[in-house]
């Protein structure tokens, strides 16, 4: 059995920030309700996850020496 391999054009902070922002707008066209406030949880938690990635990739965080 083989892995697949797939190249990402785009980095997880930009693909992350893309489905928050897409399930935003998922989110206004919903009726109030539970689905509506999942699909907006689902956006703050993608865009959390944007903000920690972009976080651990900056320059001031460096590995132990």
């Amino acid at each position: 059995m083989q892995r697949r391999r797939l190249k990402q054009t785009m980095s997880l902070e930009e693909r992350l920030a893309e489905q928050a922002q897409r399930l935003r707008e998922e989110a206004k066209s919903l009726p109030p309700g539970i689905e509506r406030e999942r699909t907006i949880r689902k956006a703050r938690q993608a865009e959390t996850g944007s903000h920690i990635s972009e976080w651990l990739r900056s320059p001031g965080l460096r590995p132990p020496e």
